[in-house]
Parts: structure tokens; sequence; C-alpha cells
């Protein structure tokens, strides 16, 4: 198998199977709309379902069309990095790590919306009245390895234009 592929699949296994199992975790043990202080003033556990996208963007329970748009989006993001690692080189592997997360976590919140038809979320950062939106595992994963796919396609093309 080529490592660019054990890498992606090792990866998004990672970040899927950490997202799935904190989200039971936090569902077995977090009443809901209940937060937990974890860092008083600054971060609580907390047990809530979003319908929406990132930042809670569409998360109305008053329209249910917002589900087969992210439910196409998902598989879009998979079919795109897919043709993405097919197309990239073996010694790639901070890129095939990114797309790894970006795809684990991708997978972690389209299960979830197939099986609550919502994401459960809970963790919670805030500071006096200003709250983050509540996000989880699978969202810092899709965050960072987009960070790293950027910072990789950034520099590839930096290289590219220098040679």
């Amino acid at each position: 198998m080529k490592r660019r592929y054990a890498i992606l699949g090792g990866t998004a296994l990672i970040a899927f199977v950490l997202d799935q199992a904190s989200k039971w975790l936090v569902m077995r043990t977090v009443p809901m709309h209940r937060p937990v202080e974890v860092i008083p003033g600054f971060f609580d556990l907390v047990n809530v379902r979003n319908r929406g996208a990132a930042f809670g963007f569409l998360n109305r329970s008053d329209i249910e069309w917002q589900f087969w748009l992210f439910l196409v989006a998902t598989l879009v993001a998979v079919a795109a990095i897919v043709v993405l690692v097919r197309g990239m080189r073996d010694e790639d592997c901070v890129l095939a790590s990114g797309l790894g997360l970006v795809l684990g976590g991708a997978l972690g919140n389209l299960l979830d919306r197939l099986r609550f038809r919502a994401v459960v979320d809970f963790l919670d950062v805030y500071w006096r009245d200003w709250h983050w939106p509540a996000f989880n595992i699978a969202d810092s994963a899709i965050c960072l390895g987009a960070f790293l796919a950027c910072i990789v396609l950034c520099r590839d093309g930096k290289k590219g234009e220098r040679a």
C-alpha cells in the first residue's frame, strides 16, 4: 500500500474514533443543555445538538433541507480528498495527515447527522458573556487538518514560483 494512503487512512481513523468516543462519553455523562464547569469563567462541557454547520450556521429546527445540504457537502469533500490524495506524492506526509484529519472529522460529523439528524457538540469556550459556538473533536480535526493542508499547499506553491 502506498504510504500516503496509510497516513490518510490512519489519521482519519484516529480522528473518527476519538470524535465518536468523546461524543459517546459526553452523551452518557453530561445532561442535555446543562453545562459542567471545567475551568470557571472559561470552559464548560455541554451536551447540545447542532443541526447546522460550523459556528451554528443554519442551526434551525424549522428547516429540514440543511440536513441534505450538509450530507451532499460532506460527500463532495470526501470525493475532493480522494482526488487530492490520488494526485499527490508519497512524500507529502503532512498533507496526507491534514487531509486525513479533515476526512475523519467529516465522517464523524456525518455519522452524527445520519444517526441524530444533528451533530453532537460539547466543548464550550467562553469569556464573561461572550461564547464561542460549542464544537467537538471532529470540528477541531477539520480545522487543524485544513490549516495543515493550506500551509503545505501554500508552501509548495511558493516553491513552484521560485523554480
